[in-house]
């Protein structure tokens, strides 16, 4: 079941390489607008968007290149 699932979701980002890097930029633009939005949440100070944006950003980069 997950080698399937594996299968289909390589075979859909094959032909959108830059999909997870846009995502990632996206999550990493995210951050910074929650930064000045809500400056004292807990959102905000931990950086969780920015973090998960860098790591979804270069898993997409090195995907890409290997696909």
């Amino acid at each position: 079941m997950i080698s399937k699932l594996l299968d289909t979701l390589s075979n859909y980002l094959a032909h959108r390489k830059g999909l997870l890097p846009i995502i990632g930029l996206v999550l990493i633009f995210l951050n910074l607008l929650l930064q000045f939005i809500f400056p004292g949440s807990m959102i905000a100070t931990t950086n969780i968007f920015l973090h998960i944006g860098l790591i979804v950003a270069i898993f997409g980069l090195m995907l890409a290149w290997a696909l």
